[in-house]
């Protein structure tokens, strides 16, 4: 088996945000995000979103705590560094958000607005185990486009760029 055809599938690349509802954050909250590439639309009535998760991750906490995410859809010219801040890091350790640009959005979520072309805001709807992840499905609160650049696709960033897939992503093959 040439595991290999599972880089074939075609994502995108996003930064999925949540909240904590007591931190250091601009209202007294405490914002959290990491590097997601499976996120999509999973219904148009009403329109619903997906993003799946690994357990291990603290977005993941902050999702099921809060019941509220955000998925910014990067773009194709965004720096493995920036990625890298929310792909690389945790933030238990780091605050990701002291030095980007981000809003807060209808459900009190940050939504990362470097780098984006797009986003989505979704209220968790439903929750389904998926072993080592959750894939969340919310309805959709707010959805904004920021930016017509072309936008990042998994395949690009991972043969074009060389960035690599931590232990935690869906997507993760060991070598």
């Amino acid at each position: 088996m040439n595991l290999q055809a599972l880089y074939r599938i075609s994502y995108g690349l996003y930064i999925v945000t949540s909240v904590k509802k007591e931190g250091n954050g601009r209202d007294g909250r405490k914002y959290n995000g990491m590097i997601a590439n499976t996120v999509f639309q999973v219904s148009s009535d009403p329109i619903l979103v997906a993003a799946c998760i690994n357990k291990e991750n603290l977005t993941h906490q902050y999702i099921k705590d809060s019941g509220v995410f955000a998925a910014s859809v990067l773009a194709k010219d965004t720096p493995l560094t920036f990625i890298g801040m929310f792909g690389f890091r945790s933030g238990r350790d780091y605050n990701k958000f002291q030095k980007i640009n981000y809003k807060i959005g209808k459900t009190g979520v940050p939504i990362v607005l470097d780098n984006a072309v797009a986003y989505v805001e979704a209220k968790v709807v439903k929750e389904m185990d998926v072993n080592s992840h959750t894939l969340f499905v919310g309805e959709l609160v707010d959805a904004e486009v920021l930016d017509d650049k072309e936008v990042m696709t998994y395949e690009h960033y991972h043969f074009i760029k060389g960035g690599k897939s931590p232990k935690t992503a869906t997507v993760y093959l060991q070598d």
